[in-house]
């Protein structure tokens, strides 16, 4: 037997009476009325799994997974940047915009709220992970500092520094380790509390999953199998998950999500060494984001950044928040997506005029189109940058 997340459409679709036409989604993006998703968790046989996957009210169905924080590095202190460069390069200094009446959801290691970086940022916490609310990794405190941190001591590290209410979701421990159950459960509860974008330096754990169950005992050759597995179908959950959300936007303003693109490339070893994008990233839906750094004017791919992200941002000697007071530099695609979301909530606030069905998509199209390419090395690989460089409205 084994755990797995179980996806259901709690909407009043299920509740229907036994001679009452049931209404069907007309496509995604569309359907008669709001899905309301659920997350549960059970321990199946695989038998059980077929029973369960059979009932009219679930969505999707994956055995439960290791994720990780996608770790950053550590930048010595005598190379550490002085200024957070990246809210130049997004441009984020010269927009009109600073994401005021946004709603934005970090879903990390949780959030030092009494930094000085949060000062007046209404902080809703909620701990998926068991550990406790509160950061004690400080991997959460500095994505959301540059998501929306204010100045600290006179320096500028927020992107959107208007935000005012933050959904803080504590989806890994203080070790930086949970489960796939609590990033399905966090996203759900973004949600439906009202996200507008969604934050996630987070992957998948699919070599620590092999490595653990080797160390059980198993066959590599059968660890590897059942780990794909796993990816597999986890995979096609945020795809179901993904679905119900883009149907959401039907009813509500919608939610943009953007994920890390994972920090497993080593191109300073071999240019071919190269690792695509992992999940949740590389689910539909979701906006996939890539490092990059700066070679005197221009910007370069990062040599650990995954290839065939959608969208690349400053992921190199970031400055932002530091758990416990100060800040910290830091590198890793974990510090170039809440550049991402910063910019998603400048659009949404530059874009509160859009219809309400349409908010959420026509703020990643905004994303997506307005990407920069003349910034790069003649070199960078549209592989590996993506569309280009995430820009402010």
């Amino acid at each position: 037997m084994r755990n797995y997340a179980i996806l259901r459409n709690l909407s009043p679709l299920a509740t229907a009476e036994p001679f009452e036409r049931r209404a069907r989604s007309l496509g995604r993006g569309a359907a008669v009325i709001p899905p309301e998703p659920m997350i549960d968790v059970a321990r199946l046989t695989s038998r059980q799994v077929r029973e369960v996957a059979r009932d009219p009210e679930v969505r999707g169905i994956a055995p439960i997974m290791p994720i990780a924080l996608v770790r950053p590095f550590e930048v010595p202190e005598a190379e550490a940047a002085t200024q957070a460069w990246g809210i130049g390069a997004v441009r984020a200094d010269v927009s009109a915009f600073s994401g005021a009446g946004v709603t934005v959801a970090v879903l990390d290691t949780g959030i030092d709220a009494a930094h000085p970086a949060f000062a007046g940022v209404e902080v809703v916490q909620e701990d998926f992970s068991g550990s406790g609310n509160g950061d004690r990794q400080g991997h959460g405190t500095h994505c959301a500092g540059t998501i929306f941190g204010r100045d600290v001591d006179g320096t500028r590290i927020g992107v959107a520094r208007g935000v005012n209410r933050a959904l803080i979701g504590k989806v890994l421990g203080d070790d930086g380790s949970g489960n796939s159950d609590m990033i399905f459960r966090g996203i759900q509860w973004a949600v439906q509390e009202g996200a507008q974008v969604i934050s996630m330096s987070l992957g998948f754990d699919f070599p620590g999953l092999v490595a653990r169950l080797v160390a059980d005992g198993w066959p590599p050759e059968l660890a590897t199998s059942v780990a794909l597995e796993g990816y597999r179908g986890n995979l096609r959950m945020f795809d179901a998950l993904m679905e119900m959300v883009e149907a959401r936007a039907a009813f509500s303003t919608g939610t943009v999500l953007v994920a890390a693109a994972g920090n497993e490339s080593r191109r300073d070893q071999n240019r071919d060494f190269e690792v695509a994008v992992s999940i949740p990233a590389a689910a539909q839906g979701i906006i996939s984001v890539g490092a990059l750094g700066q070679t005197g004017a221009s910007l370069g791919v990062a040599p650990f950044s995954n290839t065939f992200p959608q969208v690349s941002a400053p992921g190199v000697n970031v400055l932002s928040a530091r758990a416990g007071g100060g800040l910290v530099a830091l590198n890793g695609t974990s510090m170039a997506t809440p550049h991402v979301a910063g910019v998603a909530a400048l659009w949404w606030e530059a874009m509160g005029g859009a219809p309400a069905r349409i908010a959420a998509t026509a703020v990643s199209a905004k994303i997506l189109a307005s990407a920069r390419t003349e910034v790069f090395l003649s070199d960078a690989d549209p592989a590996d940058r993506g569309l280009g460089l995430v820009t402010a409205p």
